[in-house]
């Protein structure tokens, strides 16, 4: 097995994540297998209690396991499933430390940070990589590990211990530490500096660890001589410093470390020379360029409770990206705060209300994400009712779902009492209630969490059609409330159709309007399982009704699932193809669909 080891230092949001995720795509697209590993320092077991503001979303896997946001990156880039145990954290580790203690396991030994807790992040890591992936037996060729925060932090110090102690155990040839430091630029000189990296690599050093790559974040490309002087002080050839400046879209950073010849580099620190294969990253270069050359905007309004801090909905952000891009749309986000719709705010702050107003009217479609809490919950439901009466686009996930139910019962069933439980506890017409299996007194891992399956109750409906007219679907799950099954009846009499189910049949997954142009909610969270190269069926959905265009993204979804790998001869010439597109030498998507009879574009 071989290791690269990615760190940071200077500042923290450098893009660690990003740079590791990108790591993975170039050396997966020279044939080699790649799984992920992302450290965070904290003490916290894992990021299910955090608040979204502090720490960003929480990311959900399959297995439920509640982690960092920086593995749907991995999942993403790398089109991988993980397990909640490729999330080291330092509450996890202490804690299996403290239960081997208290089982007797050290037979008597004083327990300490050196070897015991050393140890086990080793023997984690370890165990992780060996993990199967991508749907083939045996472990990954390489293991790409993060680790969370900066260089110097008091937190990470047993774990650069524990990595230091890796490197040698394992050996030169199977570790390789790549450096993600800052290089800035002051407007004053307009000279690149490197004194913060050769600080931050100073200290990476006395820790016991030395960088065999600098991959240095500037605004522009390092000049000749800021490499060169890079080299004498940091101890790193020239050849193994490369440059991570600003890009237009970050599918653009496995391509800059191509043209750098990192992979090259890599291969060189840990033995791999006999790959040298060029990566195969033409579908990725057509889709960085595509998403450049996109003019035609959508304009798609995002109502949620945390706007201020985009990384809140990281995933989302990047499954409406996923789908404007392949139905080659300019994604346009407005962040509407979902509090500045209330009435309250049009008495306190009236130029906030009528400017939230204002960016809810001018979308071409409407998406109400998840949260929790009940702050801004009368700001989504009032923009769950404009998308319904205005026949607007509109797409609710987890709490954008229970709105829109809590909505149809006030304005369509005139029970104005309607509410969830979880903003009013005596509510007299409770839509939405507590799930009987949750805990009232535990926060942490509580929730029904990870993928579920949900199974189509009618074949005529959007989103049976979006997913391909399959019976069921496994998508993932993070709520502690649901629909009141008890209110169903009545609400599928009145026009809200219940178009997916659990396995119990009293669990409810997913609600449409048949009436309207595309009116959908779900219980599950759709963000976490799209794909830049596979998007998520009902934000496609989304975006193609935004556009006036679901009638063709309906009529592709009977065709046959195609491999992104296949290609086919249109008109004398070779192109890629997948899931409804064609791309082209030019990286121009052609939609098409099959009736039988052959390709039709």
């Amino acid at each position: 097995m071989k290791y690269v080891l990615v760190t940071g230092g200077v500042v923290s949001g450098l893009g660690k994540g990003v740079t590791a995720s990108s790591i993975g795509v170039l050396l997966k697209a020279c044939g080699l297998r790649v799984t992920s590993i992302k450290i965070d320092p904290y003490l916290n077991t894992d990021a299910g209690t955090m608040s979204p503001f502090e720490h960003g979303e929480v990311f959900v896997l399959d297995d439920g396991g509640e982690v960092d946001l920086d593995l749907g990156n991995y999942e993403r880039f790398l089109d991988i499933k993980l397990t909640r145990d490729n999330n080291i954290t330092t509450g996890k580790v202490y804690q299996s430390v403290i239960e081997k203690e208290r089982r007797g396991d050290y037979l008597g030994k004083t327990v300490q940070v050196v070897p015991h807790v050393t140890d086990a992040i080793q023997e984690w890591i370890e165990r992780v990589a060996m993990i199967p992936v991508d749907g083939k037996d045996g472990p990954a060729d390489v293991c790409v590990i993060e680790l969370g925060g900066t260089i110097g932090d008091i937190e990470s110090m047993p774990f650069i211990e524990a990595l230091g102690q890796f490197s040698y155990r394992v050996g030169a040839g199977n570790f390789c530490l790549i450096h993600v430091s800052l290089v800035p630029v002051l407007n004053v000189v307009g000279e690149q500096k490197t004194k913060p990296t050769q600080h931050s690599v100073r200290g990476l050093r006395g820790l016991g660890l030395t960088p065999n790559i600098l991959a240095c974040r500037s605004t522009t490309a390092l000049e000749e001589n800021v490499k060169v002087k890079l080299s004498q002080f940091c101890h790193v050839l020239a050849e193994n410093i490369v440059t991570l400046y600003d890009v237009s879209n970050i599918w653009h950073i496995p391509l800059l470390l191509r043209d750098q010849r990192a992979h090259e580099a890599i291969f060189k620190v840990l033995n791999l020379q006999s790959v040298n294969k060029e990566p195969a990253l033409k579908e990725w270069t057509s889709r960085a360029e595509l998403c450049d050359k996109l003019h035609k905007p959508v304009r798609i309004a995002m109502v949620g409770k945390y706007t201020g801090h985009s990384d809140s909905y990281l995933s989302v952000l990047k499954a409406l990206l996923h789908a404007s891009v392949a139905w080659r749309k300019k994604l346009v986000v407005e962040w509407v705060p979902a509090c500045d719709l209330e009435d309250t705010t049009a008495q306190e702050n009236p130029e906030a209300y009528k400017a939230a107003w204002k960016l809810l009217k001018g979308a071409d479609g409407v998406l109400v994400p998840g949260g929790f809490g009940d702050r801004g919950v009368q700001g989504k439901i009032v923009a769950a009712k404009y998308a319904r009466e205005n026949r607007v686009p509109y797409l609710g996930i987890c709490l954008g779902m229970q709105i829109a139910v809590i909505e149809f019962a006030r304005s369509v069933l005139g029970l104005q009492d309607a509410n969830s439980t979880e903003f009013d506890l005596n509510a007299k017409n409770p839509c939405v209630i507590f799930m009987p299996e949750g805990s009232k007194t535990h926060m942490g891992g509580t929730m029904r969490l990870g993928s579920r399956r949900t199974y189509f109750q009618v074949s005529d409906c959007v989103s049976a059609k979006l997913y391909g007219n399959r019976s069921y679907i496994d998508e993932r799950h993070r709520h502690r409330y649901e629909v009141n099954p008890e209110m169903v009846t009545r609400l599928e009499r009145a026009g809200l159709s219940f178009t997916g189910k659990d396995e119990t049949g009293q669990r409810m997954e997913i609600i449409e309007l048949p009436s309207h142009p595309y009116f959908v909610g779900v219980q599950f969270h759709p963000e976490f399982k799209s794909r830049p190269g596979e998007p998520s069926a009902l934000f496609l959905g989304l975006i193609a009704a935004a556009s006036g265009e679901l009638d063709a993204v309906l009529q592709g979804s009977n065709t046959r699932k195609v491999s992104r790998t296949n290609h086919i001869n249109v008109n004398g010439s070779i192109k890629y193809y997948q899931n409804g597109t064609i791309l082209d030498g030019n990286g121009v998507l052609n939609r098409f669909y099959t009736n039988g009879n052959g390709l039709h574009l």
